[in-house]
């Protein structure tokens, strides 16, 4: 089953020059992308990218919304789309789990952070964990829809594809 996902490099990713060897990770799997941009999020946008967060009731929701909003503004992020075989459920394995401290070695969090939830909210700040990745094939199609127009995203085929019978 072919499918899209969603990657965000954060602003930490990008600050700290990882975005070339987070790309290779996905390519190296044998995802393609299919759009990629550089944006700098503002609060509007962010809004609509963590609506979620945001319904959530609770007094803990409203902050981690705040403190997410304020690390995605921060500075500029690499939103890219990726496409393959069960690519949501691949782009996940490879990013690894959500908390860094976590996070297992191999995955991109595992190796190249460590921080803990715990440290954050003593801290009053985001998990800078790098990256962000649709956590389902439908949030993908909606996280896509938000950051990217059609014309904005292409099909063609890789080296490997091209041979293929």
């Amino acid at each position: 089953m072919i499918e899209r996902s969603l990657v965000v490099l954060k602003p930490d990713a990008v600050k700290r020059g990882l975005m070339g060897r987070i790309i290779s990770r996905f390519e190296d799997a044998g995802l393609k992308v299919v759009g990629a941009k550089m944006v700098w999020v503002d609060e509007h946008f962010g809004n609509k990218h963590y609506e979620e967060i945001g319904k959530l009731a609770s007094r803990r929701g409203e902050t981690i919304l705040k403190v997410m909003l304020k690390f995605m503004t921060s500075g500029p992020v690499f939103a890219f789309c990726v496409e393959g075989v069960n690519a949501v459920d691949n782009v996940r394995k490879i990013v690894g789990g959500t908390e860094p401290k976590s996070a297992l070695p191999g995955t991109i969090r595992g190796d190249f952070s460590h921080v803990s939830f715990a440290y954050a909210d003593k801290e009053g700040k985001a998990i800078e964990n790098l990256i962000h990745a649709s956590g389902s094939v439908e949030e993908a199609k909606q996280e896509i829809a938000l950051w990217f127009t059609q014309e904005e995203l292409h099909t063609y085929k890789t080296v490997h594809e091209a041979h293929t019978l």
